[in-house]
């Protein structure tokens, strides 16, 4: 691990317990770059089925209970997602990780402020029981299929995504709600697409997902916002503050009061 150290390094969407989920890359990517902070930004798990669990996934884990050793001194925290509803106990105790609906912090003058997403989905909160039941149960056997069967789940994830403008709409509600806060960068994760925009004076970056062919991350330094694409340690990551744009689309200014206190499968009042 060589150069200056990250000042905080975000990852979302694992999904272990996924046949597609990329537990050894994203093992791979915290072994060899140096960070002061480390945000799993959502969605670490598929379900609460941990039979689904694989060696590669019990790794990962293993290395985060390691990272959040005081005399690490690294600073590691969960921000709940959908898929994590009903773990916050569970995985505090199994990795020593504290749990957060929502993360706040202040570096070099910036406010900063992490939240999984799915508060702005919609979709995602009318529902949430489908969602968890039958339609992850389809989903997860399409993916054990054969190999064809994981191409297939992860072309499925990315034509839902891009049918429910997820994007736009997450983009739209994260910045809204980040003004409301006081932030300055607001991060999510939730829609499995690694994008990056400024508008109004906010600045937004989703993490991605690592279920896809080439899993992305956000690294922080400084001042410097920086998504980037995990292509293995062979390879070279890419890195660029304006990868993609995208369109928000309007959103309705969320509550001043915060986030609901069952925010796993509520969406923030308008």
């Amino acid at each position: 691990m060589n150069g200056e150290p990250y000042d905080v390094v975000i990852i979302s969407d694992l999904h272990l317990g996924s046949e597609i989920s990329r537990a050894s890359e994203a093992l791979e990517l915290l072994q060899s770059v140096q960070f002061r902070r480390l945000i799993l930004l959502g969605d670490i798990f598929c379900d609460l089925n941990f039979r689904r669990l694989k060696r590669e996934h019990w790794e990962f884990l293993s290395h985060i209970r390691k990272l959040s050793n005081p005399k690490r001194k690294v600073d590691v925290v969960w921000v709940e997602g959908n898929h994590d509803y009903g773990l916050v106990d569970v995985l505090s105790h199994l990795v020593g990780v504290p749990a957060h609906r929502e993360y706040a912090w202040e570096s070099d003058g910036v406010r900063h402020l992490a939240i999984h997403g799915h508060q702005f989905d919609n979709f995602i909160i009318r529902n949430h029981l489908l969602l968890n039941g039958l339609a992850s149960q389809v989903y997860l056997s399409i993916q054990k299929l054969n190999a064809k069967g994981r191409l297939a789940a992860r072309m499925l994830d990315k034509l839902n995504t891009r049918w429910q403008r997820l994007t736009p709409k997450v983009a739209a509600g994260a910045m809204a709600y980040a003004r409301v806060r006081g932030a300055d960068c607001v991060y999510c994760g939730h829609t499995h697409e690694a994008v990056m925009r400024r508008e109004g004076g906010v600045l937004y970056a989703n993490a991605g997902a690592w279920t896809h062919r080439v899993p992305a991350y956000i690294t922080i330094r400084k001042r410097e916002v920086e998504i980037h694409e995990y292509v293995g340690r062979t390879g070279r990551g890419h890195s660029g503050p304006e990868r993609r744009e995208i369109a928000a689309a309007p959103a309705p200014v969320p509550d001043p009061a915060g986030l609901p206190l069952h925010a796993g499968y509520e969406c923030i009042p308008g």
